[in-house]
């Protein structure tokens, strides 16, 4: 059956270049996981607060070491994208330890979308850390890398979050009623977006 409307990003364009690393404002740094940043994603994950609004918590390094090589997987699946958010130093492209996660998630090539995630290492709380991130991340998707629109989801109960999406540009578009169970029961969810200029 013929499609009438062109995909707006083709198959292919996202796993036959590289991952990429992304500069973020103030000396951090995206680049793809590692399997030696296992140790900081378990202990991130041993945090309450992420432990309560991203549904699961790691039990072991190797655990977080599972979860790691999905999140690379993501890249050439053309499924997500997966960056840990690091201090810039290093100069070896790598830079230094991890302060938390951003991701591009749920993508669609054909309309050009997708859903941010993130969350931000205890110890690296209070600096800005998220918000730049997902910046970066968000001017890379809807710049260069052709995207339309991304979507940013959290429940009502988390001001925190609603703050890094209301500074980083997404604008509030809804409530999804009972649309996500935490292990308290079920959230209503904000919807946020960016969309593309």
């Amino acid at each position: 059956m013929p499609a009438l409307v062109a995909p707006l990003m083709a198959a292919g364009c996202l796993a036959a270049v590289p991952q990429p690393t992304l500069p973020v404002e103030n000396g951090l740094l995206l680049r793809p996981w590692l399997l030696t940043d296992a140790t900081a994603v378990a202990k991130a994950f041993e945090d309450p607060d992420i432990q309560r609004w991203h549904l699961k918590r790691a039990d072991s390094e190797a655990e977080a070491r599972q979860w790691i090589t999905r999140w690379q997987q993501g890249w050439q699946d053309e499924a997500a994208a997966h960056w840990a958010v690091v201090d810039g130093g290093g100069g070896d492209g790598e830079g230094g330890g991890v302060l938390g996660r951003v991701s591009l998630q749920s993508v669609i090539l054909a309309g050009g979308q997708a859903e941010i995630a993130y969350w931000t290492a205890p110890w690296a709380r209070g600096r800005g850390v998220c918000s730049r991130a997902v910046t970066a991340v968000s001017d890379w998707a809807l710049g260069e890398a052709g995207f339309h629109r991304l979507e940013l989801g959290h429940s009502t109960l988390n001001d925190a979050s609603c703050r890094v999406a209301v500074r980083t540009g997404f604008v509030l578009e809804g409530v999804r009623r009972n649309a996500l169970l935490h292990a308290d029961g079920w959230h209503d969810m904000h919807l946020h977006a960016r969309v593309r200029a």
